[in-house]
């Protein structure tokens, strides 16, 4: 998967200008890749139109204008695309309940390790991890993740923790945005 090189990033005054039109555009893009399980865990799957806003994005609210710095953020979000053959993905656990969430973050520590993509044949394919979003005793609840497909499409995405056990098929159009996205 291509990345975000320096000459595609914007002075943060210009981007402001242009923000709104950049913003409707990456919604539409955002929308294909967003892929819910069981109404708790939302698969962003990232590629380098949304990387790109989220440097944008990181450059604007900071006024960041240090060329070290702007390029700190390119390499940090570059960070979430992984290599050729795999799909990146930003993974939200989105429990609305505080008490409920702060429970479920401390429970399903393990959860990372039980998400998997399902390929056509069956195969699942289990997610890597970033290791520096597990606190102590609690989990993240957001998270960066990789599948590692070797270029191959997804069926379906889930979860075989025993706490939380369920599986989204992928629509045609979803399957279609990894597919360019790989």
């Amino acid at each position: 998967m291509k990345h975000v090189s320096r000459k595609e990033i914007l002075d943060y005054v210009t981007y402001e200008d242009q923000r709104s039109e950049i913003r409707e555009k990456i919604m539409k893009i955002k929308e294909l890749r967003r892929i819910n399980v069981g109404g708790i865990l939302s698969f962003l799957f990232e590629n380098i139109d949304t990387v790109r806003y989220q440097i944008q994005e990181m450059i604007r609210v900071e006024r960041i204008v240090k060329e070290a710095d702007i390029h700190h953020e390119i390499k940090t979000y570059n960070e979430l695309l992984g290599k050729p053959g795999e799909l990146g993905c930003t993974l939200f656990i989105e429990i609305d309940d505080p008490t409920e969430r702060d429970e479920k973050l401390t429970q399903w520590l393990d959860l990372p390790k039980h998400l998997y993509i399902k390929l056509d044949d069956g195969t699942r394919i289990m997610a890597t991890f970033d290791k520096r979003q597990i606190g102590d005793g609690r989990l993240s609840s957001v998270q960066y993740i990789k599948f590692n497909t070797e270029g191959k499409i997804p069926l379906a995405i889930g979860s075989d923790y025993p706490l939380f056990k369920m599986e989204t098929f992928l629509t045609p159009k979803q399957k279609k945005a990894l597919s360019d996205d790989l």
